[in-house]
């Protein structure tokens, strides 16, 4: 049996007034800030920066309903300068109203200037919502106008109450006289998010006979029968980049491709999957083949400045290249081993020659004295010492087996002779 209406769960039963939102306590509870501005009847443009699926949403609904006000709504994923505009001169026409601005950390600096001047004249109240931090995404000049609220993961206890409140709200859900006998599954996988709760349980409850108890092996055997219908909701936000990073590292360009249609397909922001593809480009591939990391660089620059569609060409183009290259991670690795004889070795000594000597009294000191500038010897190097005494001779970078690794394997080689081993 399917749900009559089409709309999902967590839609059908969205809180309509400030006492059914759950959690955000800090925000909403009696005397707090948004409980004050309601009360008041006096709204101000504010970023709501949080987790997915904890309310941002749901708040900025309630307040353009408390208090009356004309309200738009746009997603950064699929807006741009033109919407705004649109939108802006349909307040002028009634006065004024509210504007709600989905994951509003995708705008880039034009579509954020396009915002300005009416916040500014009050012509729109904005609510911007984000998972970023609003210091690095959202511009100062528009920051400076708006209030910054941090929105808190929610606990179980706030998505078990998410749950029961849906049971009473919601007549179809109510009449399948759901049993929950465990809970562990549902909240796993739900990852924290209050809306991916809803549709999970709305997923199982179509599975299940009326009355049925749901144990955590009866939600887990759903969820993987019925994988692809919840893939498409683009909810499983980690899982695909899990998989798109080490199809990267596995040099399957195919599958790399696949995965990064997936999160373009669901929406997922263009710049969290350069971040990632620069840190598989050092991580995975290291000085096996150094313009990984250039390029990476770049496409993340790229992205910056050109955003959705057209930057999906660009992640596309990276995708493939970091999957084709071959894979090191020397690199990455020598900073674990170094990171790991730090903490065993402590605080060791710098050896004097190689310290900074700015003062006479340090000169005096004997620092910096027998230090030995590699660039005034044959071939740009000589034999020094730089490790601490205690640790003097310890290897920790292992160039990988790859021809642009094998060649600093032999110039190390050549110029350390026996000392490191190489």
């Amino acid at each position: 049996m399917t749900p009559l209406s089409q709309v999902p769960l967590a839609e059908r039963v969205r809180p309509n007034v400030l006492e059914e939102f759950i959690g955000q306590e800090h925000l909403v509870a009696e005397g707090k800030v948004l409980q004050q501005m309601l009360q008041n009847r006096k709204a101000h443009s504010m970023i709501l920066w949080g987790p997915p699926g904890v309310g941002k949403t749901t708040l900025a609904q309630i307040i353009a309903d408390a208090l009356d006000m004309t309200f738009f709504t746009l997603s950064a994923i699929d807006s741009g300068v033109r919407e705004v505009r649109a939108v802006i001169e349909s307040a002028r026409k009634v006065g004024h109203a509210l504007l709600f601005i989905d994951e509003i950390h995708r705008f880039n600096k034009a579509q954020q200037d396009s915002l300005l001047g009416a916040v500014e004249k009050g012509i729109i109240t904005l609510i911007g919502a984000t998972t970023e931090n609003p210091s690095f995404e959202v511009i100062s000049a528009l920051l400076s106008r708006c209030q910054v609220y941090v929105l808190e993961p929610l606990t179980a206890e706030h998505l078990k109450q998410m749950v029961n409140q849906a049971i009473q709200m919601d007549t179809w859900l109510n009449e399948r006289q759901p049993v929950i006998t465990d809970w562990d599954a549902l909240l796993r996988l739900s990852g924290g998010d209050g809306r991916r709760l809803l549709n999970l349980f709305e997923l199982v409850i179509t599975s299940l006979d009326k009355g049925q108890a749901i144990t955590n092996d009866l939600v887990q055997n759903i969820v993987q029968q019925k994988m692809a219908i919840y893939d498409k909701t683009g909810e499983q936000h980690y899982d695909i980049i899990s998989a798109f990073i080490k199809s990267i590292r596995g040099s399957d360009p195919n599958a790399a491709i696949y995965y990064l249609a997936r999160m373009i397909e669901g929406g997922e922001d263009p710049k969290f999957i350069a971040r990632r593809m620069v840190i598989s480009a050092s991580e995975d591939i290291g000085n096996a083949n150094p313009n990984a990391l250039l390029l990476a660089t770049t496409t993340f620059q790229s992205v910056q400045m050109i955003g959705y569609p057209e930057c999906s060409i660009v992640l596309s183009q990276c995708a493939t290249y970091l999957a084709s290259s071959p894979k090191s991670n020397a690199s990455y690795m020598a900073l674990k081993k170094a990171q790991s004889l730090v903490r065993k070795t402590g605080d060791l000594s710098i050896p004097l020659n190689i310290r900074n000597a700015p003062t006479k009294l340090m000169k005096d000191l004997n620092y910096g004295k027998g230090y030995q500038y590699a660039h005034d010897y044959q071939g740009n190097f000589v034999q020094h010492e730089f490790m601490p005494e205690e640790i003097a001779g310890t290897k920790l970078y292992d160039p990988g087996n790859s021809a642009s690794e094998n060649r600093l394997r032999e110039y190390l080689r050549n110029n350390w002779k026996e000392k490191y081993g190489y």
